[in-house]
């Protein structure tokens, strides 16, 4: 087993990439994820590949799709303002069922906001974005060490797929250090790739990478392509896309309010639970890591035995609606929230659940 290294986020994610055999990157620096391009226009050419700093975010998603249209394992990262420029390209990916991997380190906002780190973008994230009927899979990790992991499953996930995946990380995690064990380097060889544009050869057709069909009725039937796609997906990705603590800890029907966030809040969740447990409140927690698809069962199986669930996030309020949605009314779901780039404490959100499960 290799040794841990300490390293940070940001950084993580570039190496991690390149051992999933990314060869391309084209980006431009923001912050909080300016560490990240930093680093791979050192790394990459240091494994023979291509480093390029565009003109802008805009320039940098159409070089994406150039890039994996050619087969290529290709990526870019930005934060939020810069992630609203790529939607337009993200959405032509998406139509032309491409894969390549996006990684947004999000900042406050709206606007240009400020460079602390926030969850706001999730809508943003999960509901596709740019114009279109199309989704990106979403992947929301809460540490170094599954940001490295999830890059290279995100890139495996976008092959697989042929679509977009997005690794949506707060800017607490893209500039934090902890230790990390480096996964193996993986052969990846664009040629296996049968729909990539690498010139005819002997095929009898010539390969397409196109996103528009003037014709009405090969536009919708297309869609509807996407459509049966995206269910597959999420079939996939529903199964073991989330983490659970005080709920598997105890028995399920043990927990009295089930606390739901991902990122960073997740962690700060989890000592939460420790404290409430240590109160004698019957508290869990559940983790999203997939955010497209929604890990709605794991909402599910939780409803007849819960009597509140909490949904804690560093925005006004934007997963707490794909909570609702799995509880479908059946229990009540509240929300607490700080946003502009704040980090609730775990003394607010205790305060927030006796006001729940202790009203008087």
């Amino acid at each position: 087993m290799a040794d841990k290294i300490l390293m940070k986020g940001n950084e993580a994610i570039g190496e991690a990439a390149v051992l999933a055999g990314c060869r391309h990157y084209f980006g431009y620096p923001i912050t909080p994820q300016s560490e990240l391009p930093a680093y791979l226009s050192k790394r990459l050419p240091e494994v023979e590949g291509c480093f390029l700093q565009s003109e802008s975010e805009v320039a940098a998603i159409n070089m994406v799709f150039g890039a994996a249209s050619a087969g290529a394992r290709v990526m870019t990262s930005s934060s939020s303002p810069g992630v609203s420029l790529m939607q337009e390209g993200i959405s032509y990916i998406a139509a032309a069922e491409l894969p390549c991997v996006l990684v947004n380190v999000v900042r406050g906002g709206p606007g240009l906001g400020n460079i602390a780190p926030a969850q706001s973008d999730y809508f943003q994230s999960t509901r596709g974005g740019g114009h279109g009927d199309y989704r990106t899979i979403v992947l929301a990790p809460n540490s170094v060490q599954e940001m490295t992991n999830l890059t290279v499953k995100a890139f495996e996930a976008a092959d697989k797929f042929k679509n977009p995946v997005l690794l949506m990380v707060d800017g607490v995690l893209g500039q934090m250090m902890e230790p990390v064990q480096l996964p193996e380097p993986v052969n990846y060889d664009p040629a296996a790739k049968k729909w990539a544009l690498t010139g005819k050869g002997a095929r009898k057709e010539r390969n397409l990478c196109t996103t528009i069909w003037l014709d009405v009725e090969l536009l919708e039937e297309h869609n509807w392509h996407l459509y049966q796609k995206y269910q597959y997906i999420t079939d996939e990705f529903t199964t073991g896309s989330w983490k659970e603590y005080g709920c598997e800890l105890h028995q399920t029907e043990d927990a009295e309010i089930v606390l739901v966030g991902y990122g960073i809040i997740s962690r700060i969740l989890k000592t939460v639970v420790e404290k409430c447990r240590k109160r004698g409140i019957k508290a869990g927690l559940v983790r999203p890591i997939t955010l497209w698809p929604f890990p709605t069962p794991s909402i599910q199986k939780l409803v007849p035995s819960a009597k509140h669930f909490l949904c804690v996030e560093m925005s006004t309020g934007q997963m707490v609606e794909d909570v609702k949605l799995a509880v479908e009314g059946k229990k009540p779901v509240y929300f607490y929230g700080r946003t502009g780039g704040s980090l609730p404490s775990d003394f607010e959100i205790l305060n927030e659940i006796d006001k729940i499960v202790r009203p008087d």
